[in-house]
């Protein structure tokens, strides 16, 4: 474990911990206002203001850098609501629009430095995909300063981000600024894209806003376990990139904080009680076996009223040939319920099947549903 005592392996965890925090919190209220494109459009729109940022200082000044990000993050984000707000473009073609636009014009800023012949240029293109390694103490400082302001805000304007985020309708009749309100938390949100720039960078930057909200979708039914889930997971994830990364030579942080990021959303999908796929994929197979079950014992129920005997032994070939498939395992199992009892029937040595008194009140129950609804 001596690696975890190494300056810049911490610099990097201290520093995948806070973004994952900030991701995580912010990311959850871009999720529920189903603006997941959000996290991309601020990613790619922060490239403009790194190049200014450099342009402005002459050199690679993080603090002037990180400043110019935010200016054109926000810019981004603006242009996307006055776009959706003052013409019949959706928020999904707004946010692919400033995306586009603001993305190209940091690619030519990019070109333009690199031809300047500026010997401070060097690694400026790193904040296309991030170079963790590079973070310094006083980064982790100006990150962890832009964190608890942007924490800060949330706790402040809960309520009221909350309303906005699920009604703004609403919040609008009570009175509430929902517009201001709404530039407010895209603002932060992109306070938590340039808080990502230098751990993850432009590209990657978008998974890492949306992941962890959307794994602790997941696995919470309100908006507070949420946010609680979503910052732990982007922390954990974070660290975990980090570390993993420490102990591989040559892997590179950023792409792997997002790729556990994405294993945690991949698993949640998968097992979290209630909207996992392994558990939607249980109770399917539950349904088809109940309904196979109550259309096999309606069937023996409307042989036994057709011939007018509550008794009345039906063979099991005859029940199979009704429903044209095999019908022994759910014979079984309503025999295993007390709704059925296999019966010998004289001269025939094949299985035969007579109807419960409790079969009988469940299949009259199940029909009685469906004459309900057929109704």
């Amino acid at each position: 474990m001596e690696f975890l005592l190494d300056y810049t392996i911490q610099n990097v965890a201290m520093g995948a911990a806070l973004l994952g925090i900030i991701s995580g919190v912010l990311g959850s209220f871009a999720v529920l206002r189903k603006q997941s494109l959000l996290g991309d459009t601020l990613s790619h729109a922060a490239l403009p203001g790194v190049c200014l940022g450099f342009i402005i200082a002459g050199t690679r000044d993080m603090g002037a850098i990180l400043a110019g990000a935010l200016i054109t993050g926000a810019a981004a984000a603006l242009f996307m609501l006055v776009l959706t707000r003052n013409s019949r473009l959706k928020t999904d073609a707004g946010l692919g629009t400033a995306l586009s636009v603001f993305f190209a014009l940091g690619v030519v800023l990019l070109t333009f430095i690199q031809n300047s012949g500026n010997a401070a240029q060097g690694g400026l293109d790193s904040f296309l995909f991030g170079q963790a390694a590079a973070i310094l103490r006083s980064d982790l400082w100006v990150m962890g300063g832009v964190t608890v302001v942007a924490l800060a805000l949330v706790v402040v304007f809960w309520k009221e981000f909350k309303l906005v985020s699920f009604d703004p309708v609403f919040a609008r009749s009570l009175g509430l600024p929902v517009i201001a309100l709404e530039v407010a938390l895209t603002v932060m949100i992109a306070l938590a894209v340039v808080v990502g720039l230098q751990m993850v960078g432009v590209v990657l930057m978008a998974a890492m806003v949306i992941a962890p909200a959307v794994a602790a979708r997941q696995w919470a039914s309100r908006l507070e376990t949420m946010v609680v889930l979503a910052a732990l997971i982007g922390m954990a994830s974070g660290i975990l990139g980090a570390v993993i990364s420490a102990l591989g030579r040559g892997l590179a942080t950023g792409p792997l904080i997002i790729l556990a990021a994405s294993a945690a959303v991949i698993v949640s999908l998968m097992i979290a009680p209630g909207r996992g796929l392994l558990w939607e994929a249980m109770r399917q197979a539950q349904n088809r076996r109940r309904l196979r079950g109550a259309r096999v014992l309606t069937t023996l129920y409307r042989l036994a009223a057709h011939h007018d005997n509550p008794d009345y032994p039906a063979e099991e070939a005859m029940v199979d040939a009704y429903h044209g498939v095999g019908t022994t395992r759910v014979l079984k199992r309503l025999e295993a319920r007390g709704q059925i009892k296999q019966v010998q029937h004289a001269p025939e040595m094949t299985p035969h099947w007579v109807l419960t008194p409790s079969g009988i009140t469940e299949a009259e129950r199940v029909l009685s549903e469906l004459g309900k609804q057929e109704g």
